[in-house]
């Protein structure tokens, strides 16, 4: 029977489709899913960390015990999707091209350093409030063992499964896991429900596409990649949050207005309820990096402190 509440754990979202629910679905708090087929099963990411990871692969033991995890996918390069990779040993490892490379960029330990940072001020206490519940110790980088491009085609024990690249958008290699018998989608972080999305690579278009992908589709359950389960209607919010703030940064950059500037002026209004606000700054900058026509990566060091602005301020 499908299970629709948002309390921590496995829910049975019906069809031999499963959630890994993490509230508050704020910063790393990221889920992960679960398709059974006969015999084998298909997870959808992992988490942030081993423990968190470890605690996951213990409450799914009744379901994978006669279906094996054989295949992961992980839907992006952020590491509250994959950093638990090297706990799912034996499984074939399967992620876009682009999602491959993205996840050699940046090593745990790395964010165990800044986050560990004293005496950074507000960007320190930032980094601190988003990363500091979780212990980035001792994790092994695990990378994709098999690559696509496009769309890929996955047959688990007799469940169809389908890969749809969408990326790049929040990251550069977002995958969307769907298995279309059972009428459920896993989006990883292409959705933020009742939190701020953050586009990291853009261009925004790109996840407007692919939610009105998503909008067409036939889909009753909709798992997101932060937030509780969902329908079409949740899809709809955050598209309208994309094309706002697409539009008030134009607006804003024909102006004259810095970036900066204009994340500190545009009115969240509909939106202000959700959490972590504060990554309009990063939105509007990769908004104001395509108008600028120059394909230089964020910097992500100036955005962390400009959302420790917005978010002390």
């Amino acid at each position: 029977m499908a299970d629709h509440t948002f309390t921590k754990g496995l829910h049975d979202l019906g069809n031999d489709c499963h959630a890994y629910l993490q509230p508050d679905g704020t910063w790393g708090w990221s889920n992960a899913g679960l398709i059974r087929g006969d015999g084998r099963s298909l997870l959808v990411d992992t988490l942030f960390d081993l423990d968190l990871t470890g605690a996951m692969l213990e409450a799914m033991k009744d379901l994978t015990r006669s279906a094996p995890i054989e295949t992961l996918v992980n839907t992006h390069a952020n590491g509250d999707h994959c950093w638990g990779n090297e706990l799912v040993a034996g499984a074939e490892i399967v992620a876009s091209k682009a999602c491959a490379a993205e996840m050699k960029e940046l090593e745990p330990a790395t964010l165990a350093a800044f986050s560990a940072m004293e005496d950074a001020g507000p960007v320190g206490e930032f980094m601190k409030h988003c990363f500091g519940p979780f212990r980035f110790a001792g994790i092994t980088l695990t990378l994709p063992t098999r690559t696509f491009e496009g769309r890929l085609n996955l047959d688990v024990a007799g469940t169809a499964v389908e890969l749809i690249e969408v990326g790049p958008a929040h990251t550069r290699g977002d995958v969307l896991v769907h298995v279309p018998a059972a009428r459920t989608i896993y989006t990883g972080d292409i959705l933020f429900i009742d939190g701020t999305p953050i586009v990291w690579a853009g261009p925004v278009s790109n996840w407007i596409d692919a939610c009105d992908l998503m909008l067409e589709m036939d889909l009753e359950c909709i798992v997101p990649g932060h937030g509780p389960v969902t329908d079409h209607e949740g899809v709809r919010r955050v598209r309208d949050y994309l094309a706002y703030v697409d539009e008030e940064a134009r607006k804003r950059h024909a102006a004259g207005m810095t970036a900066a500037e204009a994340a500190r002026d545009i009115a969240l209004g509909q939106f202000t309820s959700w959490t972590d606000r504060e990554r309009i700054a990063v939105n509007v900058d990769t908004v104001y990096r395509e108008l600028g026509g120059n394909g230089e990566p964020p910097n992500v060091v100036e955005l962390f402190g400009r959302m420790a602005e917005l978010h002390f301020g």
